[in-house]
Formats: C-alpha cells, structure tokens, sequence
C-alpha cells in the first residue's frame, strides 16, 4: 500500500513538506536507500526499475532510463497516482570496466547512453511540471570517480564527471523559477559488491579514504533528501561529497 500521509516532522523535528519523489534504479543500493528515506520522511514516492521492486510504501514502476517511450509512460503512470513530480533524483547507472586499450566502442556508448543520457531523459520530462509549479528538486548521482578518476573507468567517470556541467547548465536556466539541480558524489558504499570484494583489497581502499571506512547507503540517503528539502533552496549547481574524504580538493 502507498501511504500519501505526510509526517508533521523528520527525526531531527524540522517539519517536512511532502513532495512527489522520482528516484530512478530505485530496486537496490543507493537507490532502494534513497526511496527508503523519502518514505520515512513522509514523500509520495515513486521509483523505476527495470526489474525488481522498491521498499514498501512506494510504487515501483517498470522502465529503461535509455528508453524516452517507457519514461514517459512511467511519468503518466506516477503522474496519475502521485501528482506532478516535484523532486527527481536520477540515480540508475552501470558500469562496464576495463582499461582502455580493450574498451570498446559498445562498452564505451552503453555506459554514456544509461549513465548520462538516461539522466538527461529523465530530467528533461520532469522539468515541464517543475516550470508550471515553479519547484523543483533536481538531484543527479555522480561519483568521486567523476572528479578524482579511476584507471579502467574512462567510460563511467566520463558519464559520471557530464552530470557536473549538466547540473551546473541546468541552474542558469532553470533557477530563476524556483527549481535547483545539484549533484551528490559518493565514493565507496557498503554494497553487495563491496562486500564481495577480498578483505585485503578492502583493506586497500579504506587505507586511501581518510575517513578509513565506506559509507552505508542511508549516509548518502540522508544529504539527498536534505537537498531536496526546503531548506536547501539556495543551493544549486553544487557537487556535494560523500567519500569520507577521499576525493577532496577534486
């Protein structure tokens, strides 16, 4: 069941105005972490995946960000049952890593077309309800390797380092009517696929993270949500880190 039941306040006892709350790749990590906090703190809220469902209490509707005619029957769907999206948080990304020299053409456009291209799709659809409303919440999901690089992510941090310009864009044209766009950057995340990784090689990475461990995805959860709310108003075109210092001066 879809609660539409706003709470009077988050835990923290500011009050909160619910918003209706897109978060694309919403069916596991950051993502399904993401919907999660926006229904504890009373949003409408939707989430598209291409398969699997999001945490209860939000609708799960089927999609390909790649893919313009099943985003704009994931809008009309969401549209009819929540109301106009006010906040869009475009989180669905792949990877397709290797170094460069055995990196193809595929592997290279893929990564864009989902990473990129599915953000500026998704954006795009929202923006017009967003004019009419004059608010909007627009949140892109980048990573520190956008900034800070990778060797065997030419494809990925290209993708995810465009969201930057993309936001930046989208604050000169849109922010006069009340709508800002900003970007959170995390870095490594407690996920299914660091957990999979080596002891050693996590040990690794959390030597370079001054912070010397990962972030949970509510970490990141957490300062989205807040972006989105009412008292981030005048904040836009920023890339907000969550690495626990390991991209900073990037």
């Amino acid at each position: 069941m879809i609660s539409l039941k706003a709470r009077e306040a988050h835990p923290a006892g500011g009050k909160v105005t619910a918003r209706t709350v897109l978060i694309t790749g919403g069916n596991r990590g950051i993502g399904y972490a993401l919907a999660e906090e926006f229904v504890a703190q009373g949003h409408r809220v939707a989430v598209t995946a291409r398969s699997g469902e999001g945490p209860a209490g939000c609708l799960t509707v089927t999609a390909d960000v790649t893919d313009g005619a099943s985003l704009d029957a994931a809008y009309a769907l969401i549209e009819a049952q929540l109301g106009p999206v006010e906040v869009v948080v475009a989180n669905a990304g792949i990877t397709r890593d290797t170094l460069i020299m055995r990196m193809s053409d595929e592997d290279f456009d893929t990564v864009v077309d989902t990473n990129l291209g599915g953000a500026f799709k998704v954006v795009k659809r929202a923006t017009k309800g967003m004019l009419k409303a004059r608010f909007g919440r627009i949140i892109l999901i980048s990573s520190v390797v956008g900034l800070y690089g990778s060797a065997g992510q030419v494809n990925y941090s290209a993708s995810k380092s465009a969201l930057v310009g993309m936001a930046r864009s989208l604050t000169r044209e849109l922010g006069s009517r009340g709508i800002t766009a900003n970007v959170v950057a995390p870095g490594f995340i407690e996920t299914d696929m660091t957990a999979a990784l080596p002891e050693e090689q996590q040990a690794e990475y959390k030597r370079n993270i001054p912070a010397n461990r990962f972030a949970t995805p509510s970490e990141v959860a957490k300062v989205v949500a807040w972006l989105a709310s009412d008292d981030a108003g005048y904040i836009s075109g920023a890339v907000i880190p969550v690495d626990g210092g390991l991209g900073m001066g990037h």
